[in-house]
């Protein structure tokens, strides 16, 4: 029980970092703008601060997407292992446990294609 909470604590930390890198490429995509109204005469520097942007928010989406994938994988691995187990104590309530595990990996699942859908949207809209 103890790993658990260790694990899901550092995924915690770890979601906390990519919401930081997103918020610091919005900034960025801020600074973009406001550079472009005040420095309109020296285009080398807007090219370069929009490269920037650009980078960092690729940046930003693969460290939520691979966040998001590594604790989904986690979950996963852990949710099989314990269903197996399960299965292996009392092999007559295998259709229980496989109902619940098939149910849990579908939520698993959805949280890594919202990580997914906020990487686009981080990508292309912001």
């Amino acid at each position: 029980m103890n790993t658990i909470k260790k694990l899901s604590v550092c995924f915690l930390c770890l979601m906390f970092i990519t919401l930081i890198v997103g918020a610091i490429s919005v900034c960025a995509d801020t600074a973009v703008a406001t550079e472009v109204a005040t420095d309109v005469a020296v285009s080398e520097t807007v090219e370069d601060v929009a490269s920037d942007v650009k980078s960092s928010k690729a940046i930003a989406s693969a460290i939520a997407i691979g966040l998001a994938a590594l604790g989904g994988a986690i979950a996963m691995g852990m949710a099989i292992s314990k269903s197996a187990e399960g299965i292996a104590r009392q092999p007559e309530a295998e259709g229980k446990i496989r109902t619940s595990l098939m149910l849990g990996l579908v939520f698993i699942e959805t949280a890594i294609i919202y990580a997914l859908i906020i990487a686009i949207l981080i990508i292309f809209v912001l």
